[in-house]
């Protein structure tokens, strides 16, 4: 499996198809992201994470594509059930060449005063880890864990004590778009060997891929 590495919290998956997962509106090249892709894979429904009108043309454009994603996510194209499916924790599909298995229920918690929605994370062919914004530890091992490493849900000690219960064998950054260069060099250094997990955190620019 390739990862290609796109703004935010946006990653394709090459192997012998290709898979987009959570194409926002914080990602520049999205609508190249998911015309290059067969399906894509939505988390939940904020709008870093999903473009609802990019999404909505490729759908008229392209029938053969097909999104995947919680029911609050895909119901509003109720009138496209062969090409949209709602996916909850326990589901698994395959699509693309790749088996996917759904884990998790809400996105973290942001405050009090903001209701939680939604959000599923995917296990990519029993290996690779999307949470989305969320520290649910799946209920299965885990290689690479694509960690979120900034947002207002998010925090350093629970990111730590996340990566501590997952123990995947790689960590690489997703969700950093809140963090300068210097702020992901010192998650980095916080989340590594030298710091605080086992595993060394790996930053890879947007638009450079990884073989995983």
């Amino acid at each position: 499996m390739q990862l290609i590495k796109h703004a935010h919290a946006c990653v394709s998956l090459v192997g012998d198809g290709r898979i987009v997962i959570d194409p926002g509106t914080l990602t520049p090249d999205a609508a190249d992201a998911v015309a290059a892709a067969e399906a894509v894979l939505i988390t939940h429904e904020h709008f870093d994470h999903f473009d609802e009108d990019l999404l909505a043309r490729e759908l008229e454009a392209r029938p053969e594509l097909r999104v995947y994603g919680p029911a609050s996510v895909v119901d509003r194209w109720s009138a496209r059930r062969g090409q949209v499916t709602a996916v909850a924790a326990g589901d698994e599909f395959q699509v693309g060449g790749f088996d996917v298995a759904v884990f998790g229920e809400l996105h973290a918690a942001i405050h009090r005063d903001i209701p939680r929605v939604s959000n599923v994370g995917y296990l990519v062919d029993g290996g690779l880890y999307h949470p989305g914004d969320a520290y649910h530890v799946p209920d299965a091992p885990v290689g690479t864990l694509l960690l979120p490493t900034s947002g207002p849900w998010t925090k350093f000690g629970e990111a730590v004590d996340y990566v501590r219960e997952v123990a995947p064998d790689r960590l690489v950054q997703i969700h950093e778009l809140m963090l300068s260069d210097l702020g992901q060099q010192s998650a980095a250094r916080f989340l590594s060997p030298e710091g605080l997990t086992r595993v060394p955190l790996t930053i890879v620019p947007a638009g450079d891929a990884l073989t995983l």
